[in-house]
């Protein structure tokens, strides 16, 4: 899923992490599970985002003292790890593959964005996680797979497959944004003005023609697909 591929990050042994998992023999003996730690964690994000989730404040949500979250999480950056892998485990199966790989790409697209609206944390982590778990590495199979009747050589699939990632991460962080601003409609209205005086400065021909094109629909659903449409169907499979 969500993620690229590459070396673990900062401070983080992505080895010691996902394949030999044990107390790190910091801190007092674990009273709770790295599991609980890691949903506890997520159920904060979600309820007050990714800046709220600090060692102290999680070691308060599972009833802890903080100590004891050190033996499996030593540090922020490596619960950061474990939540996002959390989460990946949301992400389902996706459907038997057509042989058309663009149609495969691009629901794979899709089951990622609902991932990272339900978890609105999520674009702004992945963008410093480094070490797959194995929730994250088993979405990455299944896209290779779909990837496979094309003539990519490994690294191009990993490629495409950060790309997407990538595509799908920013444009769900846009979506967040313009929800945002939907709640506050005079801050819209006068984006909308400006934009509007700009394009009638005659300096800004260009912008001009574009704003005065009829709209489309705003569906959030339909403006994510145009995209993603355009971005898979110009890939080139060679």
């Amino acid at each position: 899923m969500p993620g690229g591929h590459g070396a673990g990050a900062a401070g983080v042994d992505p080895q010691e992490l996902w394949l030999n998992p044990r107390p790190s023999g910091r801190g007092r003996k674990p009273s709770f599970s790295r599991e609980a730690i890691t949903a506890a964690a997520v159920a904060l994000a979600d309820a007050e985002g990714l800046e709220a989730v600090t060692m102290r404040r999680v070691a308060s949500e599972v009833g802890a003292g903080v100590m004891s979250l050190y033996s499996y999480a030593p540090d922020k950056e490596t619960l950061l790890e474990l939540m996002v892998d959390h989460v990946s485990g949301e992400l389902p199966a996706p459907a038997p593959r057509t042989g058309d790989w663009r149609t495969d790409l691009k629901a794979i697209g899709h089951l990622q964005r609902d991932l990272m609206l339900r978890h609105t944390w999520l674009p702004a982590a992945l963008a410093t996680r480094r070490a797959p778990g194995p929730h994250t590495l088993a979405f990455l199979e299944h896209a290779l797979a779909a990837l496979r009747p094309t003539r990519l050589d490994g690294t191009a699939k990993l490629e495409v497959f950060s790309l997407l990632t990538g595509f799908v991460a920013s444009h769900v962080g846009y979506e967040i944004r313009q929800a945002a601003a939907a709640d506050a409609p005079g801050r819209a209205a006068a984006e909308a003005r400006y934009l509007a005086a700009v394009a009638a400065d005659g300096h800004h021909p260009e912008l001009a023609e574009a704003l005065s094109a009829p709209g489309r629909p705003p569906a959030p659903e339909a403006l994510f697909t145009r995209f993603l449409d355009r971005l898979v169907d110009g890939l080139d499979s060679g």
